[in-house]
């Protein structure tokens, strides 16, 4: 493909106004994010000392979202998806600074935290379905594609500043201040989801009870065998594959004998593989070849991951890092753009609630897990374990590939003639 064209495919969702609001306001509100998460775990780290404890904070700021995302899920199908969006960062924004004033008076504790980090979970459980099932209101589904490889692109850009930017605050003034920060970023998001101009809401008619229209989105799902399995790989992948972010502290303080400047480089450098392999998928026009991309990221993932448990080196697990980002992201995008490719527009908000249960549902399981076992075992042989699960994960999806490409095919086709 000509460079040309590669360049102008890469940013075809930005002729939405709309978007481009919604892409300005979040960038700013994910680079806060990212700088709370980093400075959080690093406090967590600080007041606790213990592995056990940074995967109880993890597992209490994800969980909420696999228990309540669906029906997140089904609020997003039947009301206003911009008044949940400004409804659950404006919660968010509130909870921030609650963090904040209790970290800069001196008087927070790790019940504060992890009460305020589950609350944060409960908003995100409503916001990330929404957020999800936005983005096609916004570009319609031509540019769907591009526009999920742009979210991904932002949220890594996001992750590539926000960590490095949390070691140096943490480190020369302390966490409370980060918190403060990602309060602040709020901001910008409902302003841009303000400024949009959206027709009037519409309802959909024939509403069921909620909890008939969650079992719908199930059964859906579920008996749908190609999202079922790619569902299936991306909780595999959340669940075993993405704890060794929990226990990173471990690896940048005692394995690598550094301070929370080498923890937050480290997450970096994740995120720099993460955004190139965003910007990779955002170039590509087409979604030819989309799932064997997403068996082979697996595999990549899985083997740069064992590699970075071996590394007792920082600058060379930095760059087995990149790696490891540019394989969860391939992954993840690519999963998150074949379902939102199959999945008819009135299953999305509930099908992307699944997506968001395995993809961060998942995760507070397997952080509450690594904790415990890295206590056991030590974090690298840790991690180690969770890799050869997702190369088992990866190798099963692919020996499957056969036989689920021509209904993905058939679905892609029925979504792009409806």
């Amino acid at each position: 493909m000509p460079l040309s064209r590669s360049l102008a495919d890469l940013g075809r969702a930005f002729k939405h106004r709309d978007y481009r609001l919604f892409f300005t306001g979040q960038l700013l509100s994910l680079v806060g994010t990212w700088i709370q998460m980093t400075a959080q775990s690093w406090l967590v780290y600080r007041l606790s000392g213990s592995a056990e404890y940074l995967g109880l904070a993890g597992f209490a700021s994800q969980g909420p979202v696999l228990l309540f995302a669906q029906i997140g899920g089904a609020m997003a199908d039947r009301h206003d998806r911009r008044k949940i969006l400004l409804m659950t960062q404006a919660a968010s924004m509130a909870l921030a600074f609650i963090l904040a004033a209790l970290t800069l008076s001196g008087t927070v504790e790790l019940w504060h935290v992890f009460a305020l980090a589950a609350l944060t979970g409960l908003a995100n459980a409503f916001d990330i379905p929404t957020r999800q099932a936005f983005i096609i209101e916004m570009v319609g589904r031509a540019d769907l594609q591009n526009a999920i490889a742009l979210n991904s692109s932002m949220f890594n850009l996001a992750r590539l500043v926000g960590p490095a930017a949390a070691g140096l605050i943490v480190a020369s003034v302390g966490e409370g201040w980060c918190f403060l920060i990602n309060g602040l970023s709020f901001l910008m998001v409902i302003g841009s989801l303000l400024a949009m101009r959206r027709p009037a809401f519409s309802a959909p008619s024939g509403k069921e009870n909620l909890l008939a229209e969650v079992r719908q989105g199930l059964s859906y799902a579920l008996n749908t065998r190609p999202i079922r399995y790619v569902l299936l790989l991306v909780g595999v992948m959340s669940l075993l594959g993405m704890p060794y972010v929990v226990l990173m502290p471990i690896f940048a303080n005692r394995i690598l004998q550094g301070g929370p400047q080498h923890l937050g480089a480290l997450m970096s450098a994740a995120g720099f593989g993460a955004l190139a392999a965003a910007l990779v998928l955002a170039s590509r026009a087409d979604l030819k070849g989309i799932e064997s991309r997403i068996a082979q990221a697996v595999l990549g993932f899985g083997l740069c991951l064992i590699l970075f448990a071996l590394s007792d080196h920082f600058p060379l697990s930095l760059a087995i890092l990149v790696l490891v980002g540019f394989g969860q992201m391939t992954h993840m995008a690519a999963s998150n753009t074949l379902i939102q490719s199959m999945v008819p527009d009135a299953y999305r908000g509930r099908v992307m609630a699944l997506y968001s249960m395995m993809f961060m549902g998942m995760a507070p399981f397997g952080a509450l897990a690594s904790g415990f076992l890295a206590g056991a075992i030590g974090a690298p042989s840790t991690v180690i374990t969770g890799a050869v699960a997702c190369l088992a994960g990866g190798i099963g999806f692919m020996i499957l590939l056969p036989r689920l490409r021509p209904e993905m095919h058939q679905l892609i086709t029925a979504q792009t003639r409806g």
